[in-house]
């Protein structure tokens, strides 16, 4: 049946029961693999220690960060969402977003390297000033090009993730999104071991490189001579968009309604509501989005501040956590495989509750530990199941709706996460800034740890009431 969407018809596309070419599925999933290398770099273990340990920023200044740019993903990418139904387009809104991420995420580097005295760790020859505490104009300019590199960042992933019941059938949804967060983590592991020695000249895990050949990265990649945290961006830049070119090139809309349409954009907005009060009609749909609310949030905020906990919390010598993030990103890649076969067996539902259990163990852990081999027991558990919810989570949600709406749907899935994610880092920072000056440091970041925790106790009750959704029949041809 068709449906009018902005006064247009649009009917849904054919039912997707062969496997798209190879190139195709692996270009799809190696996006992941570009994307955790911005997450992995920028979002967990560079940007906000740069700011808060080498700049002298607080906590709430990297929330606020975070939080304006998930306020405008909120704002604006249900509204794309909906707009590329019409004609069944996801790559082209890929692209932009992605050419956009990149940019940013090296002017970053630049902005930090022009309009910034070159201090904190690692950084060669820096500039000796006492108590300096970054503020006006420089601030406002790294913030502005954070925002922009991380919202064009998120609003890839809802028109990303629509490509994926193009590209195989209904039973193979889990082992493609497993394959794709699988990707994702050696991509986060491969990031790290690349744009380290650009920061403090060693290769994690193996120790210093040879002053010839940083010489030869150094001078091949412009603003990195200087080392330290802020000549990991303009490289980070560059890496994304290298490994993005294998969908921008090879992967391919299949359904795309290519008759001319208007679109009225007044009753685009209005679609935003409609595609809410639709979700009403699926049953389970606006519950698992409260759900993804909660638990993306969380996951969200614990990742940002990990490699300060580490620093700030857990002793760990500034520059170590970047060795610790990649030996705790090889259980991801395992995990996410075998969280997409449990995916395929038991139903996503259930496989999300587990993930979501799982979690709020570690995190009550996490807060408990006092040594560092604890920690990196904790921290080992946690990459096992970071994976797993991307996993089952896209499945979960397509298995819920009509697959010819999936771009609006996954659109307000990123809103419902991000809606959460501006409330999240401020608990955090509020948190940590709030009872440092009488508690301790070591005590603030406990206590923020445990504001994660309880949102993820909500999250797994609030996931818990989403109906089990049917096992999917096997595609003739597809038996495991």
């Amino acid at each position: 049946m068709a449906s009018l969407v902005y006064g247009t018809e649009v009917l849904p596309p054919p039912a997707t029961t062969t496997r798209a070419p190879a190139r195709e599925r692996w270009s799809w999933a190696l996006y992941d693999f570009a994307t955790t290398i911005f997450s992995m770099n920028v979002l967990t273990l560079y940007f906000a220690v740069w700011l808060v340990s080498d700049l002298h920023a607080s906590n709430t200044v990297v929330a606020l960060g975070n939080g304006i740019a998930s306020a405008l993903v909120v704002i604006s990418i249900p509204i794309f969402g909906a707009l590329s139904d019409v004609t069944h387009r996801r790559k082209p809104w890929v692209i932009g977003f992605t050419l956009v991420s990149v940019t940013a995420t090296a002017l970053i580097g630049v902005i930090g390297q022009r309009m910034l005295p070159l201090v904190g760790d690692a950084v060669l020859t820096p500039v000796v000033v006492t108590n300096y505490q970054i503020g006006g104009w420089a601030l406002v300019a790294i913030l502005i090009a954070f925002i922009i590199a991380n919202y064009s960042h998120q609003g890839a992933m809802p028109f990303y993730n629509a490509m994926l019941p193009e590209l195989v059938p209904q039973d193979e949804w889990g082992r493609l999104s497993g394959m794709g967060a699988a990707l994702a983590y050696i991509g986060s592991i491969c990031g790290v071991l690349m744009i380290t020695p650009f920061f403090n000249g060693t290769l994690p895990v193996f120790g210093a490189l040879p002053e010839g050949l940083l010489h030869i990265f150094r001078t091949a990649i412009p603003f990195t001579a200087h080392a330290g945290r802020v000549s990991t961006f303009v490289p980070t830049g560059i890496l994304c968009l290298l490994v993005s070119l294998p969908l921008f090139f090879i992967c391919k809309d299949r359904f795309v309604v290519r008759e001319p349409s208007r679109i009225a954009w007044r009753q685009a907005f209005r679609d935003v509501a409609h595609t809410v009060s639709e979700a009403k009609k699926h049953p389970g749909t606006l519950r698992f989005l409260i759900a993804s609310f909660i638990y993306q949030d969380a996951m969200g905020t614990i990742i940002s501040y990990m490699a300060l906990y580490a620093v700030m919390a857990m002793g760990f010598k500034r520059g170590a956590e970047t060795t610790l993030f990649v030996v705790l990103t090889i259980p991801a890649v395992i995990g996410s495989w075998l969280w997409g076969r449990m995916t395929d067996r038991i139903g996503p539902r259930k496989t999300l509750l587990f993930i979501i259990g799982a979690w709020i163990t570690l995190l009550l852990a996490m807060m408990l530990v006092s040594s560092q081999p604890m920690f990196w027991a904790v921290g080992a558990c946690i990459g096992f199941i970071y994976g797993g919810v991307s996993v089952a989570e896209r499945p979960m949600l397509l298995s819920l709706i009509p697959e010819r709406e999936a771009g609006r749907f996954f659109s307000l899935l990123v809103l419902s996460a991000r809606a959460a994610a501006i409330l999240g880092p401020f608990i955090w920072g509020f948190a940590v800034d709030g009872l440092t000056p009488t508690l301790g440091t070591v005590t603030a970041y406990r206590a923020a740890v445990g504001t994660v925790a309880v949102a993820m106790i909500l999250a797994f009750f609030v996931l818990r009431g989403v109906p089990e959704p049917p096992l999917p029949r096997l595609t003739p041809g597809t038996e495991r």
